[in-house]
């Protein structure tokens, strides 16, 4: 039993059908999947056909909507990425999945390596980036102040020992680099809306449930800044869909529009969107 208190209790949809619960951490104002899964535990509840970013398939309405998604935003990655000062365009793309963006850099003169854990994601990462990804053990290895730019797209949720993490992201970054992260965000309109079908909760994959102060404070213990805060607005869309599916068991498309246009509609005011890209960079001294 968590002492921390209950925030939700919340369904695994896509695997196992076990539920879980969703405990506050008040001190850095974010939520944590309990019991956490470890090990082989964890990574059985990744092991199904529906792993969407583990997969190049489009066999339905979901898929061919997030490959969809995915171009257009692949493109808009890459525009970020590009926008940066950088020294010789060294990129680490951790988590990289099939590697899209990892190709789509690459073929835009970044000098590329990538992370994957996931052995089918990663061969098919490799068939694209002419063998630039590794298993996970690899960040072990690389030199320090390595990278000019380090991107987790929806990533930072899934890692056991987030404290560890962040201390090598700060590690591997060069001094005037720049670290982009991307997560859900449980303050949104379409998180307050589905509450417990809210499919970014996504656990037990999703350990943590990040806000803009979680995501600052955590990162300004490794002297990273927060220095930029984007709005991910196709989020909304296709985390309605998919909440859609687990909360009246079909996607339900219209409706799921009308969740994510609401949701970025009163993300314009707030600034509280489905999910954001975080831009951090060292501290100065």
């Amino acid at each position: 039993m968590s002492n921390k208190p209950t925030y939700l209790t919340v369904k695994d949809h896509s695997v196992s059908g076990q539920e879980f619960q969703l405990v506050y951490n008040e001190e850095l104002g974010m939520l944590e999947t309990f019991p956490q899964p470890e090990g082989e535990k964890l990574s059985e509840y990744y092991k199904s056909e529906d792993y969407i970013s583990h997969t190049d398939a489009k066999r339905n309405l979901f898929e061919k909507v997030y490959h969809l998604v995915r171009t257009i935003s692949l493109k808009r990655k890459l525009k970020l990425i590009n926008s940066f000062q950088t020294e010789e365009k060294a990129l680490l793309d951790i988590g990289c999945g099939t590697g899209d963006f990892l190709e789509i850099a690459k073929s835009n003169n970044w000098n590329v390596v990538g992370v994957e854990p996931d052995e089918k994601a990663r061969k098919i990462a490799n068939s694209k980036t002419n063998n630039s990804v590794f298993d996970i053990k690899h960040l072990e290895t690389l030199k320090k102040n390595s990278f000019d730019v380090i991107t987790l797209w929806h990533v930072l949720e899934h890692l056991p020992n987030l404290e560890m993490h962040v201390k090598l992201f700060k590690h591997l970054l060069k001094p005037n680099g720049t670290l982009v992260i991307a997560v859900p965000n449980f303050k949104s309109y379409d998180a307050q809306h589905y509450k417990n079908f809210w499919a970014a909760y996504d656990v037990p994959r999703h350990l943590w449930h990040f806000s803009k102060t979680s995501v600052e404070k955590l990162f300004h213990e490794e002297q990273l800044k927060l220095v930029n805060t984007l709005p991910m607005k196709f989020d909304a869309y296709y985390v309605s869909l998919l909440s859609e599916k687990y909360k009246s068991g079909f996607m339900n498309p219209i409706k799921a529009f009308w969740i994510g246009w609401r949701s970025n509609l009163k993300g314009n005011r707030s600034k509280e969107f489905s999910s954001h890209i975080y831009l951090l960079k060292q501290e100065k001294t």
